[in-house]
């Protein structure tokens, strides 16, 4: 395999040097009339603009002579020797993304499924990511790919549905044992999406639509338990009380007549019974009135 080397163009640092050695060059041989000035001028204008490098503040690059590791260079500007010294991929240190999919992978319970996740990593050792890693970055996306179909296969699809968290923490740890070697470690991943068949997404909506239904119904049935409870125990009552039962009565039909316009029938014997022609009488003189 052959390694990977910075391929960055020259920076304005670099650029500024060989402006100012070509323009020095030729001052000298304007004043001198040596054309030496101006060769010399270019030359050293060309060396500068390939010797000085740049690093930013996030980056690290290793520095190879002759292929050889020699050590880590960066953040900050600093000078090699061209041909003799070259530097390997700049590393960028900061926390970055990588999106990984398993598509159409199976659950334990062999549900087709479609899984979205995101990796949340970072170099901290960049001399292992570049000396021992050819490419680390497509390293991570395959690892997080493989892991996330080797996890899937281990969860039922309720697991993959409902525990999404704890589906990413294993991931997550799965994956910094795996690239803890390599300098890179796995900060976090996150389950992004679960996408199950149309069929089985419909045979799933009926059955909870199911599961509703029957709750409801038997939350209806204790109900109507409970009102024949309350029921019977009422009519023991008012079995050893006819006062109460009049009473009882008599409020039933007071809440009936109370509002405007209403017509209430009555059996006769009733009224005889519980002597509601007074009442009744005194009821309609009142509203009369």
């Amino acid at each position: 395999m052959t390694p990977r080397f910075n391929t960055q163009p020259p920076n304005p640092v670099a650029i500024t040097a060989f402006v100012i050695s070509i323009t020095a060059g030729g001052i000298a041989t304007a004043l001198t009339e040596r054309t030496a000035y101006v060769i010399a001028g270019s030359l050293a204008g060309l060396y500068l603009l390939f010797a000085i490098k740049v690093v930013r503040q996030w980056e690290k690059a290793v520095k190879l002579r002759f292929g050889r590791y020699i050590g880590l260079l960066g953040p900050g500007v600093f000078m090699i020797v061209p041909v003799i010294e070259t530097l390997s991929q700049i590393v960028d240190q900061r926390v970055r993304v990588a999106n990984v999919s398993a598509e159409t992978t199976l659950t334990r319970d062999t549900v087709p499924v479609n899984v979205d996740a995101i990796v949340f990593w970072m170099v901290w050792n960049a001399e292992k990511a570049i000396l021992e890693v050819e490419n680390y970055n497509d390293a991570i996306t395959m690892s997080a790919q493989t892991a996330l179909r080797e996890s899937i296969g281990r969860h039922d699809l309720h697991q993959a549905l409902a525990e999404r968290e704890m589906l990413g923490q294993e991931l997550q740890k799965i994956l910094d044992e795996k690239t803890t070697s390599w300098g890179i470690t796995v900060q976090s991943v996150e389950i992004r999406d679960v996408q199950i068949p149309p069929a089985l997404q419909d045979a799933m909506s009926r059955e909870a639509q199911a599961e509703r239904e029957r709750r409801a119904r038997v939350i209806l049935g204790t109900a109507e338990t409970e009102i024949a409870e309350k029921f019977a125990a009422a009519a023991l009552t008012y079995q050893d009380n006819p006062t109460a039962l009049h009473l009882r009565a008599m409020n039933m039909l007071y809440e009936a007549i109370k509002e405007r316009g209403s017509m209430i029938v009555v059996p006769s014997t009733a009224v005889e019974t519980m002597g509601l022609g007074g009442t009744l009488a005194t009821s309609a003189l009142a509203r009369q009135q």
